[in-house]
């Protein structure tokens, strides 16, 4: 019977987590689980229409991928074709999470075509199975199935991949 409930967890599991070429299992960010920064739901749905780089990230690992952003920033996408979505994973640190929503405001402000989104559950985390108290970054194409999927700070030849398939996908 233990067996039995282990191989079942397990499916599940693998079940809710994002594979390369699939479309993710619908979530919704809203209400005690999160939202975008302006109090508005975020859900899956809004991954379509265009390319989007998701970073789902710790405010600890926040750094990580500066060098990746800061590229992202510099190759100015035509953003009829592009988009971009933070989702913070605000149970993942220490900070309080008034300090980190006041951060995400400006950062909202200083950055407008970027989605900043909370996840103050971990919800992204189960529902998707994504790396806890860390720095991912995936990337959908325009039908919203997921193209690309890194955990951690990004080597060089890593952000080339990256590139590559955006570029690729804009068309």
């Amino acid at each position: 019977m233990k067996k039995f409930f282990m191989t079942l967890i397990v499916t599940t599991i693998a079940a809710l987590a994002l594979n390369i070429g699939e479309t993710p299992p619908p979530v919704t960010l809203s209400g005690e689980n999160g939202g975008a920064v302006d109090g508005s739901d975020w859900n899956t749905s809004m991954l379509q229409g265009k390319v989007h780089v998701l970073f789902y990230v710790d405010p600890d690992k926040k750094a990580d991928n500066d060098a990746f952003i800061d590229a992202l920033h510099a190759k100015n996408y035509d953003r009829s074709k592009y988009a971009s979505v933070a989702i913070i994973n605000l149970k993942a640190t220490w900070l309080p999470n008034f300090a980190i929503e006041k951060k995400l405001k400006a950062k909202q402000a200083e950055f407008p075509n970027t989605l900043y989104v909370k996840d103050k559950t971990k919800y992204l985390v189960t529902a998707w199975n994504l790396a806890d108290d860390s720095a991912n970054v995936l990337i959908f194409d325009p039908t919203g199935k997921l193209i690309y999927s890194h955990v951690g700070a990004m080597s060089p030849k890593e952000m080339q991949k990256a590139f590559d398939l955006i570029e690729k996908n804009l068309n």
